[in-house]
């Protein structure tokens, strides 16, 4: 499973990637990709409720790829709650296709 983060702050990206690894490591075989995207919707001068935003898109062997997105007041928070996300969607979405198989 190869992870790839667009951010440049080195303690987030070991932060995001831990979260990622430890979530949707029992999906390792079936996942070829994961992106992790992280940005501040009102950008650095401001601040604002929820307005950091973490996308993760997850390319799974054989299929589309799959999105989830959080926001939240910090950006831990925002990548905590799309991997969450991420979990339940890949959980539903590996069930059917198991199921078809």
């Amino acid at each position: 499973m190869i992870i790839l983060i667009a951010n440049r702050n080195n303690e987030l990206n070991q932060y995001a990637e831990a979260i990622i690894r430890d979530l949707l490591d029992r999906f390792s075989e079936r996942i070829t990709r994961v992106e992790i995207h992280l940005s501040d919707e009102n950008s650095d001068n401001k601040s604002g409720i929820d307005d950091k935003r973490c996308l993760i898109e997850v390319r799974l062997v054989s299929h589309q790829p799959i999105v989830s997105t959080h926001q939240a007041a910090t950006i831990e928070q925002a990548i905590d709650g799309a991997a969450k996300i991420m979990v339940h969607t890949l959980d539903s979405t590996i069930s059917r296709l198991d199921k078809y198989d």
